[in-house]
């Protein structure tokens, strides 16, 4: 059995994951996803107090209510830049990483950094309502709520060497707005990193559920090997 912790991309909770949560839990494995702050369904309070490391303390606190450990941290989009910030802070939990078409920031990066002129233009639009959050594109699930903005604008410290540990990416090749591909190809080169590439859109838990699945579970099989 293995560990798996979920970190949603921007303007999502974990709701995002819930079917692939189940389908985890079926097979016998432990699963849950986080819901970030400001970023639950039912969240009504103000984004103003929200940045990054208040998302790396979510999953923080998550890992430690529940005592767990050999964790497969999987996140998505700007979900990486979470999963960044935990796995430097609480190596010992995590076993491996898995980043689902997710940003791989350096120290003193952000997503404003990494996101892309296009991300950039859209997150200075949708923030023009209060300034303090980034509304959601339009289009898409009506659950998805506005964004944090200071959460896109703090850079993510990352002080220790990475901890060895299994680290996947997944290139999702089928959309056009795509900010990975660099990422993509400079991850492809690096003996560190375990590629794959995926010609789906961006919603990639949804687009290539049984691709990802199978991704995973690889992973745990490499862990159960090592």
């Amino acid at each position: 059995m293995a560990t798996f912790v979920l970190i949603p991309g921007g303007w999502r909770g974990g709701w995002t994951f819930a079917e692939f949560v189940a389908r985890l839990n079926r097979s016998g494995h432990e699963a849950a996803a986080v819901a970030l702050s400001g970023l639950h369904a039912e969240h009504e309070r103000s984004a103003a107090p929200i940045n990054l490391d208040t998302h790396i303390a979510d999953v923080l606190d998550l890992l430690r209510l529940k005592d767990l450990s050999e964790v497969i941290l999987c996140s998505h989009s700007y979900g990486g830049m979470v999963a960044s910030g935990v796995a430097d802070r609480a190596p010992e939990r995590i076993a491996a990483l898995v980043y689902l078409d997710a940003f791989v920031p350096e120290h003193g990066q952000s997503w404003w950094d990494l996101a892309g002129e296009h991300f950039r233009n859209l997150a200075i639009d949708r923030a023009r309502h209060d300034g303090l959050s980034v509304l959601p594109p339009e289009g898409g699930d009506p659950r998805r709520r506005p964004h944090p903005l200071g959460s896109f604008l703090q850079a993510v410290h990352l002080p220790r060497a990475p901890a060895p540990m299994p680290r996947v990416f997944v290139y999702a090749s089928g959309w056009s707005a795509t900010p990975f591909t660099a990422q993509y190809q400079r991850l492809r080169d690096d003996p560190a990193w375990i590629v794959h590439s995926l010609a789906c859109g961006h919603d990639v838990i949804n687009a290539a559920p049984d691709e990802i699945f199978e991704i995973l579970m690889q992973t745990a099989a490499r862990l159960a090997t090592t």
